[in-house]
C-alpha cells in the first residue's frame, strides 16, 4: 500500500515537472493521472489498491460519527427520563482481530462512544470486557459491535 501511494505521488511530481508548472492544480491533475495508471496496472500489485483502503477508512470514520451521534442521543434520553430504568452490564466480547493496533482501535472506538467502555482486554487479546450503561440483550450488543466496528476495521486492515 505504501508503495502505491509513493508511486502515485512520484507520478504527480513528474507530471508537475513535465508541465513546467508548480501549482496545486497541476499536482492534483498529475495525482489523478497517476491514480488512473495505477488502477490500469492493478494486476501487477500483490495487495489491493490503496484507494479501496482509503475508502474503507473513510467509511469507518463516518460509521464512528454515526454511532457517536446515536449513542449520545440514547444516553441523553436515559439521563432526562424521570425514572432511571437502566440495565448496566459487563460482558465479554470475543474478537477476531489479530493485530495490536486493530484491537486498540476497536477498544478506543467502543470507549469513545458514550454509554460503553472497554474495561479490560484479555491476556491472549481475544476477548474484550465491555461495560455498557444500558443493555437489554447482551448477544444483540455483541452482534452490533461485531457487525459495525469490527467489520469496518477488518475492511481497512485486511489485504
Amino acid at each position: 500500500m505504501a508503495f502505491q501511494i509513493l508511486l502515485n505521488f512520484f507520478i504527480a511530481v513528474v507530471w508537475m515537472f513535465m508541465s513546467s508548472s508548480m501549482s496545486a492544480t497541476t499536482f492534483i491533475v498529475g495525482y489523478l493521472i497517476g491514480l488512473i495508471l495505477i488502477i490500469m496496472m492493478r494486476r501487477f500489485f500483490k495487495t489491493r489498491l490503496y484507494i479501496w483502503r482509503a475508502w474503507a477508512a473513510l467509511k469507518l470514520t463516518l460509521l464512528f460519527f454515526k454511532e457517536l451521534t446515536l449513542s449520545n442521543i440514547s444516553v441523553l434520553l436515559l439521563v432526562i427520563r424521570p425514572k432511571l430504568n437502566i440495565h448496566p452490564a459487563i460482558f465479554a466480547m470475543p474478537t477476531d482481530l489479530e493485530h495490536d493496533w486493530e484491537i486498540t482501535l476497536l477498544s478506543s472506538l467502543i470507549t469513545l462512544t458514550p454509554g460503553t467502555i472497554v474495561v479490560h482486554v484479555s491476556d491472549d487479546q481475544r476477548t474484550l470486557y465491555i461495560h455498557a450503561i444500558d443493555v437489554d440483550d447482551v448477544e444483540e450488543a455483541i452482534d452490533s459491535i461485531k457487525n459495525s466496528f469490527e467489520k469496518a476495521i477488518k475492511e481497512v486492515s485486511r489485504p
